[in-house]
């Protein structure tokens, strides 16, 4: 299979985990392809949470109802792709620039599945740059202390997010602890969302491969 088609698959395969209530969706290129999937059997559900605003115009698109999260008891799943996912279902996200709302949509999730094409899963997390969301007035100082951890922080630009923010793209990190790491980048002044997802991973990881889609439970460490 083609990388579309891994990924065409593996959003196809997702669709029995969202069969009822209010959905979570996260964004990115796998997650268009479930969102169209999606669509084939909307009447089964009643709508969905959106952790982006181009995920959100794609929903309405096809008429699914898009929900506020503050209008929203519970999601009982979210699902979203990752840029990097370890066997303990650790992720790195944020390549799209939405990794403040879908770390808060995976927060309220009572289930977070992880659909990706083989080439996402890695033994450490670091490779993929990890993004940080920053508020503007705080770029320079958040950059700094980045370097003091041994990233090497660049500016994304010409971009800002749905909150109005800025992201620095933090080369260079191994992520040997990646809860800890997380926790201690919440930490810093001025930044407001890291894109390691490991104090909340993922449940489910739906890989798809040349053989066809693999479901992976999390090894915790």
């Amino acid at each position: 299979m083609t990388q579309d088609e891994q990924k065409r698959a593996v959003a196809q395969a997702a669709l029995k985990y969202a069969q009822e209530g209010v959905i979570g969706v996260g964004s990115g290129s796998t997650v268009n392809m479930f969102i169209d999937a999606l669509a084939t059997m909307k009447g089964r559900i009643d709508g969905a949470v959106a952790a982006s605003e181009t995920s959100a115009e794609r929903l309405r698109s096809h008429g699914i109802r898009v929900y506020d999260l503050n209008a929203v008891n519970e999601l009982l799943v979210y699902v979203d792709g990752a840029d990097e996912v370890t066997e303990h279902l650790y992720m790195i996200k944020g390549g799209g620039g939405a990794l403040t709302r879908e770390k808060i949509v995976a927060a309220v999730a009572k289930k977070f599945v992880c659909i990706c094409d083989a080439s996402k899963l890695v033994p450490v997390l670091g490779k993929f740059p990890v993004p940080v969301e920053v508020i503007p007035m705080a770029r320079s100082y958040v950059g700094r202390e980045m370097l003091k951890r041994g990233a090497q922080p660049v500016l994304r630009e010409n971009y800002k997010t749905d909150n109005g923010n800025l992201i620095l793209d933090c080369h260079g990190l191994t992520l040997l602890d990646p809860p800890a790491m997380e926790a201690e980048l919440d930490n810093i002044a001025g930044l407001v969302t890291n894109g390691i997802f490991a104090r909340r991973p993922a449940d489910v990881l739906l890989l798809a491969g040349p053989a066809g889609v693999r479901t992976i439970t999390a090894k915790r460490l």
